[in-house]
């Protein structure tokens, strides 16, 4: 899959993982896609976008295919539940108005990774962000955003930096361009408190902080931020995210996702945990 996401209907991660339920409910009893769209009468794309978490699971329509592939009642009555809670807005659906409708997903795709890569070419990972440092490169990027809308969006890239507080917590592994530090975004003071913030998430065991000097020179992966995504449920592919200007992609097929995550593991090749550490306390002092 290949796919701007333009939508107002963001798939939760519950929801893809109950669409490949489905998909593999339905391959098990031999029913193809058009003895699904017979059961409900619909057109065989409706199967289809349900099975892939684009549209909304409506209990009515998952018991029924349930009990066209002869599922017990007992494990009707279980998914039916799951595709409720599915269907419930997550967290951020109360940040609607201040969330691209492409980004929603994102969200829920980080807030259930147990795993996540990402490559930032230009500014400090959200998730690592400083309110001072997040209020500054959003308001670089909405230069006609008003205030209200900005606060709204820092508040967002606040609540999500909760995900990696707590025993459950994900591993985050960041690499970062050089340029990134030499971005002064907010001024000197707010790139020292940013440089802080990463020297002390670096210290912690489930966050990894690299930069790729300058000397490294050309590299595989000198093109647009990405993240890659990794699950513990079995259902769900890993998945890797990259954003344009005002669209984002998603992919999930294996020789995309696959080309991402060599990209990173190369890029992380050319720095040390070390170096990098050297790096950010070296470019503290020259905001001090």
């Amino acid at each position: 899959m290949s796919e701007t996401r333009t939508g107002t209907s963001a798939p939760t991660v519950l929801r893809m993982i109950l669409g490949r339920r489905l998909q593999d409910r339905r391959l098990a009893a031999g029913a193809s896609l058009e003895d699904a769209a017979t059961a409900l009468r619909v057109k065989t794309l409706t199967i289809r976008r349900l099975e892939k978490a684009e549209v909304a699971l409506k209990p009515l329509y998952v018991e029924k295919l349930l009990q066209t592939y002869g599922a017990p009642r007992s494990e009707i009555e279980e998914f039916v539940d799951l595709a409720e809670q599915a269907n419930r807005p997550g967290w951020w659906h109360s940040y609607r108005d201040a969330v691209p409708s492409w980004f929603t997903a994102y969200v829920s795709l980080e807030t259930g990774a147990k795993t996540l890569r990402t490559y930032e070419p230009q500014y400090v990972s959200g998730l690592l962000q400083t309110p001072d440092y997040a209020r500054a490169v959003l308001s670089g990027g909405l230069p006609h955003g008003s205030d209200e809308e900005i606060a709204r969006r820092v508040a967002l890239r606040l609540h999500r930096q909760s995900l990696l507080e707590g025993e459950d917590a994900p591993t985050l592994w960041v690499v970062m361009e050089e340029a990134v530090l030499h971005r002064e975004v907010g001024g000197p003071k707010v790139m020292r408190e940013q440089i802080e913030r990463l020297l002390e998430v670096s210290a912690l065991p489930h966050i990894s902080v690299d930069i790729v000097p300058f000397a490294a020179g050309a590299h595989v992966g000198a093109c647009a931020p990405f993240t890659y995504f990794r699950f513990e449920e079995p259902e769900l592919p890993d998945i890797v995210y990259s954003e344009l200007l005002s669209a984002a992609v998603y992919l999930d097929q294996r020789p995309d996702v696959v080309a991402h995550l060599e990209a990173h593991s190369r890029m992380a090749l050319l720095t040390s945990s070390e170096d990098s550490k050297r790096l950010l306390q070296r470019m503290y002092k020259e905001y001090s």
